[in-house]
């Protein structure tokens, strides 16, 4: 079983949607067996709160099903996870903090982004602030990053249905 987890700052906007996104693809793939995905968030902002209701209306736009609360990250997501995938800089500066004081120093943690060939911008920018033109634009980032990284996974691990 592989885990994936997406983080961002307080898991109500990208990494729920990343999840969604993510979970759909494999099930398209039919390899949704061979997966375990969820989302945290590195702040206690939004702890058991569902996603952002902008967040559930572009997940529906797009036929995504979400069925997340909201949840920081934890010492067992780095002992449990294979794949931390954070959404900018700052979620990824966090958790690189967290895994040391966790003791999980040598953790690999990524940016989503880092697995878009030629990707000018790294960072999956937080829509929270925004409109709901926003989340459509982050729904698209995070659809073509996640793409590409479930191509990575899947020819890492040797993965097809």
């Amino acid at each position: 079983m592989i885990k994936v987890l997406f983080v961002c700052l307080g898991n109500i906007c990208r990494s729920p949607l990343a999840e969604a996104i993510f979970d759909q693809k494999i099930k398209a793939a039919g390899i949704e067996d061979h997966f375990k995905s969820d989302s945290a968030g590195t702040s206690d902002f939004h702890i058991g709160e569902l996603p952002d209701e902008r967040t559930i209306n572009c997940a529906k736009k797009f036929n995504l099903p979400v069925n997340h609360r909201g949840r920081q990250v934890n010492r067992t997501d780095f002992r449990d996870f294979d794949y931390i995938l954070a959404m900018d800089e700052n979620n990824l500066r966090n958790l690189n903090n967290l895994k040391v004081r966790f003791g999980f120093a040598d953790k690999e943690i990524h940016l989503l982004r880092n697995f878009v060939p030629n990707s000018e911008v790294l960072s999956v920018p937080d829509p929270y602030y925004g409109t709901e033109d926003g989340f459509e634009e982050i729904y698209h980032i995070l659809n073509e990053a996640v793409d590409h990284f479930l191509v990575t996974i899947q020819e890492r691990h040797q993965l097809y249905a």
